[in-house]
C-alpha cells in the first residue's frame, strides 16, 4: 500500500492553487474549487458583488439595502451600537429611574440641561435614536435567521453530496491498495461512518458521509436567542411595575396604587393589574460582626412577615432575605433597606399630648447614622393657645461613642448606646401649600428655632426616657424607651425576566455549539485500478481548519484498514479481469518513497492516516 501523508496533498494543493479558503472566505470561492461537495457547509448567506449605481433601479435599491440589513455584518454592527447606546442610561441619572435625581443633576448642571433634553439623554431607553437602533437591530436578526433557518432545514432533509472527482485536493486525504473487492469496501465504510454517527449514503462509487450539524444549530440557535432576549427586553420595558414602601415593625402594606411611597411602571402597564395581596411587618431581625476586619457587617438580614394573597385568604407567613423576595401571584417582594424609628411624645404646654408615634430616619452611613424630620402639624398651641406647627431636626445614633470623643456619628449598626439629637422650630411648616416635601427634610423658611433662656439656639442631646423643656411653656419632647426597627420594601413585576433567562441560556449553548462542534464531510472512493487491485481513497472537509479532521480521518482510515487490509506488494490482477468505471486518480507518493524505486516485498507496507505518520496496525506483508 502506497504511502501519501496530507503534507504531500497540502503540497499538491499550493501547487494547483486550489487550497480550500478558511470559514470567512465566500462560499462562491469554495463552491469555485471543490464544487458541490464543498457548498453549503454553512447558512451564511452569499456575499454578493456590488452592482453599479446607474444600473440599479428603486427595486434594486430596495433589494441591495435590505440585503446589508440583514447581513450578519451589519447585525454585529447594531449590536454594538446598542452597547454605545446604552451607556449614557448608566451614566446620566434617568427619569424613568429616579426623577429626585435627575431633578438634583438639572440643578447642578444648568448649562448642559437644555443640550441633555434635546437628546433624550435623561430619557436614554425610551429615546427615538436609542429605539431605532433597537428596531434596526430585531429586524436585521429576523431578516437573517428565517432563511438561514429554511436553509439549514432543506440541509437536514437532503443527503451529503456525491464526493469530488479529485479528492487528494481535500486538506485531509489518504489512500491505500487493498485485496478487497470495491463494493466490499464500501460497504464497510458506510457500516463504519454510520457507527460513528455520520449521515451516509453511498453516491456512485463512493461513499458520501456528514456530521457536525449541530454547528450550524448552534449558530441559529445564538441568533434567535438574541431575538428573544430583545422581546425580553421590550416586554420588561413595556409592561414592568415598580413600588417602594417602607414599613414600620407591627405596620402592614395593601398592593394598591395609593400605598406607595413611590411607583413606577411601563407605558402599556394597568394598575388595575395590581395583584390583591397584603403584608405585615411582624418583627424585623439584624445582627452585625462585632469583631475583626469585617466589624459592622450585616451577618444576618430578615424580615419577618405575614401575609395574604387575596381579600380573606387565610395568613401565612414568611422570612425575607436579600436577595431571596417574597414571591406571590407574579409579584416579587424584595427586602432593600432598614433603618430605626424612635418614637416620639410631644406635649403642649398644658402637658396635652399633641402627638405621639415613631418616626423613621433616613441613614445616612453603614452604622446606621440617621437624620430625619418630626413634624406635628395638628393639635399644638402655643402658651397664648394660638395653633402652631412644630418641627424637629433629627440626628440618632445608633452606638454613640460618648461625650468629648468627636463628632456624633453612629460606631455600631445595633441598639448599643442610644442617643438623639433634636433641633426644635416652632411656626409654619408649608404643607398647607399643596405642595409635595420631603418627609426627611424640614422647612424652616417660615418657622422660628426655639431659643433657650440665655438667647442660644435649642438644641439637646437625649438618651432615651429623657424629655427635652421647650422654653417659654411651650411644651416638651420625650424620646420613649421603645425604639422600632423599620424596612423598606419594593415590589415589582417584571413579566419579561423568565424570558430573558431563557435566551440567555440558548446563546450560551448556541455559542458553545458553535465553537466547539466542527461540520464536516468524509468521502470514501473504492475502484478497480488499472492492475485489477482494488484502490481506496479517504478525504475529508471541514468548515474550518482543524487538527481534529486530519486526526478523525486517520482513526477511520485505521479502523477501515482492519476490514479492508493493504494488498500485498506486487498483487496485481490481470489485466482482463480490472475493472475501473472510473479511475481513481489517488495522490502522487512523495518522491522518496516511489513504490517503483522501491522493492517492499519483504517490507511491510504503511498506511498513513492524514497527519499521525504511523503504520496501521495489523497491516498485511
Amino acid at each position: 500500500m502506497s504511502k501519501t501523508e496530507t503534507t504531500a496533498a497540502a503540497s499538491e494543493e499550493s501547487e494547483a492553487g486550489t487550497t480550500p479558503e478558511a470559514p470567512e472566505a465566500s462560499e462562491a470561492q469554495e463552491a469555485r474549487e471543490l464544487g458541490a461537495a464543498g457548498s453549503q457547509l454553512s447558512t451564511a448567506p452569499r456575499e454578493e458583488s456590488a452592482v453599479g449605481g446607474p444600473s440599479l433601479g428603486p427595486i434594486g435599491w430596495i433589494r441591495w439595502f435590505w440585503r446589508q440589513l440583514t447581513s450578519m455584518r451589519v447585525a454585529l454592527i447594531l449590536l454594538f451600537l446598542l452597547s454605545l447606546a446604552a451607556i449614557p442610561g448608566s451614566l446620566i441619572p434617568q427619569n424613568s429611574v429616579d426623577e429626585l435625581k435627575v431633578q438634583t443633576f438639572q440643578e447642578k448642571h444648568e448649562t448642559v440641561t437644555p443640550i441633555y433634553d434635546k437628546l433624550q439623554l435623561f430619557d436614554v431607553y425610551s429615546s427615538v435614536w436609542f429605539s431605532a437602533i433597537y428596531l434596526l437591530l430585531f429586524i436585521s436578526l429576523i431578516g437573517c435567521i428565517v432563511p438561514r433557518s429554511w436553509q439549514f432545514v432543506g440541509q437536514l432533509r437532503g443527503r451529503p453530496p456525491a464526493a469530488p472527482k479529485r479528492l487528494n485536493r481535500l486538506p485531509a486525504y489518504t489512500t491505500w491498495r487493498t485485496t478487497a473487492e470495491p463494493e466490499d469496501a464500501r460497504e464497510a465504510a458506510l457500516a463504519l461512518l454510520k457507527r460513528r454517527r455520520f449521515r451516509a449514503h453511498t453516491a456512485g462509487n463512493a461513499v458520501a458521509a456528514e456530521k457536525g450539524y449541530l454547528r450550524e444549530a448552534g449558530n441559529l440557535l445564538f441568533h434567535v436567542a438574541l431575538i428573544v432576549m430583545l422581546v425580553a427586553f421590550a416586554t420588561g420595558q413595556l409592561f414592568k411595575s415598580e413600588g417602594g414602601k417602607l414599613i414600620l415593625e407591627g405596620d402592614g402594606f395593601s398592593n394598591t396604587l395609593t400605598q406607595y411611597d413611590d411607583f413606577k411602571s411601563g407605558s402599556m402597564y394597568d394598575t388595575d393589574d395590581l395583584e390583591p395581596f397584603s403584608f405585615s411587618l411582624d418583627k424585623f431581625v439584624g445582627t452585625f460582626e462585632r469583631n475583626g476586619p469585617q466589624v459592622g457587617t450585616a451577618r444576618e438580614f430578615e424580615a419577618h412577615v405575614s401575609y395574604t394573597t387575596e381579600a380573606g385568604a387565610k395568613e401565612r407567613k414568611a422570612v425575607i432575605e436579600v436577595n431571596e423576595p417574597l414571591e406571590v401571584k407574579g409579584s416579587k417582594v424584595y427586602l432593600i433597606g432598614h433603618g430605626y424609628a424612635p418614637v416620639l411624645t410631644v406635649r403642649d404646654g398644658k402637658g396635652k399630648v399633641v402627638f405621639k408615634g415613631a418616626t423613621p430616619l433616613l441613614p445616612i452611613d453603614n452604622n446606621i447614622t440617621s437624620t430625619g424630620a418630626i413634624k406635628v402639624m395638628d393639635g399644638y398651641r402655643d402658651s397664648k393657645g394660638k395653633k402652631q406647627q412644630l418641627g424637629f431636626n433629627a440626628f440618632f445614633v445608633p452606638t454613640f461613642a460618648g461625650k468629648g470623643n468627636g463628632n456624633m456619628f453612629s460606631q455600631f449598626p445595633e441598639l448599643d448606646f442610644p442617643v438623639l439629637a433634636l433641633t426644635g422650630y416652632v411656626g409654619s411648616l408649608g404643607v398647607d401649600s399643596g405642595l409635595p416635601q420631603n418627609v426627611y427634610q424640614l422647612d424652616t423658611s417660615k418657622m422660628k428655632q426655639f431659643k433657650d433662656a440665655d438667647g442660644n439656639k435649642l438644641a439637646q442631646r437625649l438618651l432615651p426616657g429623657e424629655t427635652m423643656k421647650l422654653p417659654g411653656g411651650a411644651g416638651s419632647v420625650t424620646f420613649e424607651k421603645d425604639i422600632k426597627e423599620w424596612a423598606t420594601f419594593q415590589v415589582s413585576q417584571q413579566p419579561g425576566n423568565g424570558l430573558a433567562l431563557t435566551g440567555a441560556i440558548g446563546a450560551v449553548l448556541g455559542l458553545v455549539g458553535s465553537l466547539f462542534i466542527q461540520r464536516r464531510r468524509i468521502w470514501v472512493r473504492a475502484v478497480r485500478g488499472a492492475d485489477g487491485v482494488t484502490v481506496i481513497e479517504m478525504a475529508g472537509l471541514g468548515r474550518s481548519e482543524s487538527a481534529r479532521l486530519p486526526e478523525e480521518l486517520g482513526d477511520l482510515a485505521l479502523t477501515l484498514n482492519a476490514e479492508a487490509p493493504t494488498a500485498p506488494a506486487g498483487s496485481a490482477k490481470p489485466a482482463e479481469s480490472a475493472e475501473s468505471p472510473e479511475p481513481a486518480e489517488p495522490a502522487a507518493p512523495a518522491p522518496e518513497e516511489a513504490p517503483e524505486a522501491q522493492d517492499n516485498t519483504d517490507v511491510p507496507d504503511k498506511t498513513v492516516a492524514a497527519t499521525t505518520g504511523e503504520p496501521v496496525e495489523g497491516a498485511e506483508k
